[in-house]
């Protein structure tokens, strides 16, 4: 059953490794099929090594698993929130790559300083809040991960800005597919790790200026893109 789907996820998982986004088995990726309401995601604990397309468990929207010998991945029900609140994504990635999870520690955004993050994000990209106690033991952890990130995008576009830092936790990246989510894993690290190094030569730089950014996001977003071949 949804074959295809299967192996969306099976090669978006395996590129988290080659990209030095995630350690042990830490991470997954899942793809959606929003018609039929289904997505399929990495199976909990599996070492990516080992990794197979048959592997990848077919969960609802409902979170009823509808395919698979093995668990879902224990952050199926973040998937799954997020997957209902934003209604324009086919694919999540969630990571803990070092450069971003490292200001996901620290509880901070990613602050924006040049063109390459404005290529991605069309601002910082932000934190939520941390969670509170109840949130955490109260026997619903990855769904109420799911709602703080939620919450955290009231007023923020997630196409816009396809990715958060959980305070504490870590990065999820997203987007139309669960290819376009890797990529954006990618540029979230990248951007990360070059935030802090601009950080360590000039402590007090100031974001980019408003003019830059519209130019570097919107060459590549929205109906006046240009970037790239049609």
């Amino acid at each position: 059953m949804l074959t295809e789907l299967k192996r969306e996820a099976y090669e978006a998982n395996l590129l988290l490794p080659k990209h030095g986004l995630i350690n042990l088995t830490f991470g997954n990726a899942s793809a959606l099929d929003r018609g039929r309401g289904i997505f399929a995601i990495k199976p909990s604990g599996v070492d990516y090594a080992v990794l197979k397309p048959a592997d990848m468990v077919l969960v609802d929207l409902t979170g009823k698993k509808v395919e698979g010998k093995l668990n879902p991945s224990s952050d199926t029900p973040t998937h799954r929130r997020l997957y209902l609140a934003f209604q324009a994504i086919g694919g999540i990635v969630h990571t803990h790559s070092s450069h971003a999870t490292a200001f996901a520690q620290a509880g901070r955004a990613v602050p924006i300083f040049g063109t390459t993050h404005a290529d991605y994000f069309y601002g910082e990209i932000p934190v939520t809040r941390k969670m509170t106690l109840k949130e955490i033991a109260g026997g619903a952890y990855e769904w109420e991960t799911g709602n703080v990130i939620v919450e955290r995008f009231k007023k923020l576009d997630p196409l816009d800005c396809p990715g958060v830092l959980v305070n504490r936790h870590a990065p999820f990246t997203w987007g139309e597919t669960v290819a376009k989510a890797v990529e954006v894993a990618v540029a979230a690290e990248c951007c990360a790790h070059m935030a802090l190094m601009s950080l360590a030569l000039e402590p007090g730089l100031k974001a980019i200026e408003p003019e830059l950014l519209n130019k570097h996001f919107k060459r590549k977003h929205g109906p006046g893109a240009y970037y790239g071949q049609k």
